[in-house]
């Protein structure tokens, strides 16, 4: 079985790494034509930091339930503070997924233009640390976000900054999920139904745990377990859209552990980095061939493909 390969950013981020930083975007790029996934090592994220953000989440999930849902907006799609088990579905499942998460969005002025789509975080005064680490966090996969955005953008043809002022005021989310033990066997739901993200891309931070699998174009299930210093990067269907399919948004679920190992609870992180919300997701003209014409004559703005979304999988 092929492997979805993992890479080292540094070749492409470190300065002194100039004669490499070519075959890093040719890699990369192969990378996500083939798989729409990479893992991503030498990111330079330490592990304190995702660790205590870890910390902060786990002490949260471990609330009492009447105390975690306080911070459930209703109305507010999910986009800031708590959603509750059973609430999100993948699109077209008949089953919610086996899950509870909270949303920390970009703290932006309150003046600011988005304003209006982009609500202000919610913080649970229960687990003091949270805000600290989880926006410190949040903060570190932009970072890398971008310099994982600047690569493609090389591969595809484009200036290596091109995607900077169009996701500096991006609606991206860091969600802390948690799975909580399973109890009862044969049951039709899972952890996360198959599904494709709605985003640019997505930083996982702690594919670790056994769980995630990807589809590939054979329509096989490949298990992507990731070193625990790796991160895991994916092509959502915003920057699928903008390609015209050349980085594919691939199909990807959490599926259930066997046995005793479904019995423990399992913790995630992901980083959706959206662009900004008035941005215009109009197919690259880069992208377009006589091989490969286009295939959305229609633009949509990245707020109007979010909302859009959201309703899909039950979120609003």
């Amino acid at each position: 079985m092929s492997r979805i390969p993992t890479l080292d950013i540094a070749r492409f981020i470190d300065p002194a790494s100039d004669s490499d930083r070519d075959a890093f975007v040719a890699e990369l790029g192969a990378a996500y034509r083939e798989w729409g996934f990479a893992g991503i090592r030498n990111h330079g994220i330490p592990q304190a930091r995702i660790d205590a953000a870890y910390d902060a989440f786990k002490a949260f999930f471990a609330l009492p339930e009447e105390v975690k849902r306080k911070y459930h907006v209703p109305g507010g799609g999910g986009a800031r503070g708590y959603t509750a088990f059973g609430v999100e579905t993948a699109k077209d499942s008949k089953h919610f997924d086996l899950k509870e998460f909270w949303h920390i969005g970009r703290e932006i002025a309150d003046d600011s233009e988005y304003r209006g789509v982009m609500p202000p975080n919610l913080w649970p005064e229960e687990v003091p640390a949270f805000r600290e680490h989880g926006y410190g966090l949040y903060q570190a996969l932009d970072q890398l976000g971008s310099s994982v955005l600047a690569a493609l953008a090389l591969h595809i043809g484009l200036p290596e900054h091109w995607f900077a002022d169009k996701t500096d005021s991006g609606n991206s989310i860091l969600r802390p999920i948690h799975y909580p033990p399973i109890t009862a066997d044969d049951i039709p739901n899972v952890r996360a139904g198959a599904h494709e993200d709605i985003n640019l891309i997505t930083l996982l931070v702690g594919a670790s745990a056994a769980g995630l699998e990807v589809r590939s174009h054979e329509g096989e299930w490949v298990p992507f377990t990731a070193d625990a210093d790796t991160i895991v990067v994916n092509i959502g269907d915003m920057l699928q859209r903008l390609t015209n399919h050349v980085y594919p948004s691939t199909t990807h679920r959490v599926v259930n552990p066997p046995g005793e190992q479904a019995r423990q609870p399992r913790y995630s992180v992901p980083f959706f980095l959206h662009p900004n919300p008035d941005f215009l997701i109009d197919v690259l003209p880069s992208c377009v061939s006589a091989d490969n014409p286009s295939r959305y004559p229609e633009p949509i703005t990245a707020h109007g493909y979010l909302e859009q979304r959201l309703r899909e999988i039950k979120l609003k």
